[in-house]
This record gives structure tokens, sequence and C-alpha cells, in this order.
């Protein structure tokens, strides 16, 4: 990965991360005899972190990105023909969780940068929020799940939402930015940073948090438009996975350029710590607390924290495929020793000749997909939605799928 030089071509290049945080093609159509009746569904809303944004990866190569690709250039198509998206850049991949079999339907309404509302973004792509937009045949994701549960039988719907509303994107370009752009002697760290800082006021928080619940009672107006009484469905609830490991955990050294140029991964020890420690929980906290707030009583919560821990991007536990002498993806032991979460890429590392989309940046890749898509069909549980915590439960596949536990 070629570093920019200076601050300025870093801006630019860190341009499209603003919409970063990824509406899928339902499963083959069931029986649709309306609320209550009729195979059941499962409905995934939100942004990129449950879209299924960089879903296509399995894990990270520098020598060859054929290693990695899991699901080729048509990852994202998600019309009826799978030729191409049915809302440009919303990101809902094949691998995304909405699709947990064992006779469950799965349709994926979400959308890579979509905030609570619906808004569209600098480069003039509509965004789809929880809401019930409705203009020029755009229409919001609550409208989206209110016009499909009047026909079909949602038995759960699962939310990922919050993450853009507290500027994740521009902090991740601003983290990166100070690392990249001063010396390991004399570190500007981002945590302090005044436009870091402002998205964590207590003010901010309440007011995102106030927003997400707004979101989650347009989710409960959706199913009740469509007929459906607030105990014959569940909302579940899922936080946000931890990405990138602490400060001392990471296998590249601060000093120097490669923990950017080689692992994609450019951020100052302190400022990965403070992620973890504080961004984090606080974005969590956000959005767990909302359902309180929002008066919801048929919901569960899938915390997803630590769902990734041991795999993440940078991880001194995993490698790039060229590091760990792994041929690809299929080769055995591929889940186990590579990266579960994408790189930080830079238009100059993205976009080039280059199959990468430097909105994939820090999401949960391919496998980190079908491991959370274990956890929604363990949270679906026959039928009797459960909450829980979600974690790596040993090495190796099972059913195609990273070994997890909901617990």
């Amino acid at each position: 990965m070629s570093l920019p030089s200076g601050r300025r071509t870093l801006s630019v290049a860190f341009a499209l991360l603003l919409t970063t945080f990824g509406l899928a093609v339902t499963a083959p159509a069931a029986s649709a005899d309306g609320p209550g009746v009729g195979s059941p569904w499962v409905v995934t809303l939100g942004d990129s972190y449950i879209s299924g944004e960089a879903g296509r990866w399995a894990g990270s190569s520098n020598a060859s990105s054929s290693r990695a690709d899991a699901l080729g250039p048509t990852a994202y198509h998600d019309n009826v023909g799978g030729t191409a998206e049915q809302i440009a850049r919303c990101h809902r991949s094949r691998s995304s969780e909405a699709y947990i079999g064992a006779g469950v339907n799965g349709l994926n309404l979400a959308c890579s940068g979509a905030r609570t509302s619906t808004y569209t973004d600098g480069n003039g792509r509509f965004k789809p929020g929880l809401d019930f937009y409705d203009s020029e045949g755009r229409k919001g994701q609550a409208l989206m799940l209110q016009n499909f549960a009047a026909s079909h039988n949602v038995k759960m719907v699962v939310v990922s939402i919050g993450g853009n509303d507290f500027e994740f994107a521009s902090i991740v370009q601003t983290c990166v930015t100070d690392f990249l752009t001063s010396p390991s002697w004399w570190p500007d760290y981002c945590h302090d940073d005044s436009s870091v800082t402002a998205n964590f006021t207590s003010s901010n928080v309440a007011t995102v948090r106030a927003r997400i619940a707004t979101a989650y009672q347009n989710v409960r107006q959706a199913m009740r438009n469509a007929g459906y009484a607030d105990g014959a469905w569940t909302l579940v609830v899922q936080n946000y996975p931890s990405p990138i490991p602490n400060g001392n955990g990471f296998r590249y050294s601060q000093s120097g350029y490669t923990r950017q140029s080689t692992g994609g991964c450019g951020f100052w020890n302190a400022d990965a710590s403070w992620a973890n420690a504080t961004a984090l929980p606080t974005i969590n906290g956000a959005v767990t607390g909302a359902i309180a707030q929002a008066g919801i009583t048929n919901s569960r919560t899938l915390d997803l924290s630590s769902a990734f821990n041991g795999r993440r991007l940078c991880e001194n536990t995993v490698g790039l495929y060229e590091e760990r002498g792994i041929a690809s993806w299929t080769s055995p032991g591929a889940v186990d020793q590579t990266e579960w979460v994408n790189q930080i890429r830079t238009v100059s590392t993205c976009c080039a000749n280059s199959p990468y989309y430097v909105q994939e940046s820090l999401h949960p890749n391919y496998w980190a997909q079908l491991a959370t898509r274990s956890c929604v069909r363990q949270a679906y549980n026959g039928g009797a939605p459960r909450g829980g915590s979600c974690r790596i439960a040993g090495t190796g596949l099972v059913n195609g799928e990273p070994r997890m536990s909901l617990s």
C-alpha cells in the first residue's frame, strides 16, 4: 500500500470513507401469506455493519487480491437478476447475516452509509435511514420493512444503527491521518482532537441516543402498520464489534509506516486502546440504551463487542496470507490464521486498477459476516428469539461458517 504525502492528500484520499457504514436481494421467494402466516422471515436493517460491507473478502493480502476474493465482483449485486445493486453502494453482500437458512428466509434492507434518518451523501448517493421517507420511488428502510412485512411472515428484525450518527468514518479518517502525518517521537493523537471529542460529549451522546430510539420506534411502527402485534415478532438490536486490538496487540510496530503501508491499520497505540476503552463502549451504550428510551418491550440484544477478538485487523494472532504462508481463502486453516476485518485503504490503494473500495475499510469481512450469521441463527433460536454475547468458540468451520457461540 503506497503512502499519500501530506494531510491535504490524505483528506482527499479518505473522502469516500464518509460513506463507511452497507439492501440485499431476498432468499428464494417463499409462500407470502401475510403477517404471522407462512414461512418465517428474518429481516436486517441498518448500516454497513449489517449490510455485508466488505463481505467479498476473506482475509487480506497485499500480494494478490485473488487470495482473499471469496465472492468475486458480483458480491454486492442484489437485484433480481444478480447483475447490479438495487441502490448504488449499499453493498449488501451475499455473505451478510440475514441469510440464516434452516427453513428461515432472509431479506437484507440495510445500506452502507445509513444513518438513523434518510439522506443523500456528498457523492449524490441515496442512503435510506430507518424512517418512512418516500419520494420519487425512493423509500426509507422502515417503509420498506412495512411494505414487505404486510405480505410476509416476519418473525425477527435485526438492526444495526448509530455508528454513522457518531461520525465513525470521520473519526477513522482523523486517526489514520494523525498517524501518517506525525512521527513516533512526537505523535499527534486523534483521541484528543476536538473534531473527535465533540462526538463523545454527554450532550451529543444523548442526542444520538434519542435518534436511535426514534429509529427503533419507527421499526415498531412499521410492523404495527403491517398488521403485527408487538408480541408477534422480535426486535434484535446488535451493537458494534471491536475492529482493531488494543495498542499492545498489534503485530506491526507503531514506529515507521509499516502499520499502515503493510497492515492497513494506521492507528497509534494510544488511539487504538482509546477506541476500545472509550469510543466503542460509548457508541454501544447509546445503541443499547436507546431500547429502553424507545419503550421497546419485544427486544433482545446481540452483543458483538468481542465477537472478532483474536481475528481483528493487524492483531498479532493472525496475518496476511503471505505472512502466514497460506495460498488462499480456501486453504485449510485460513479462517483461523487470517483477519476478519478489512484493511483501511486510501484512494491510492483501492481505486486504481484495484477491486477494493475505500468504504470497505475497517468492516467485518467474509469470515466475520458468516460468523455473525451463525450468531443470528442462534439468536433466532428456532423461532423463540434470545439475546446474548457472540464469541469465537473454536477453530475451523462448521457447515462453512466459523465456530461461534451465543451465551
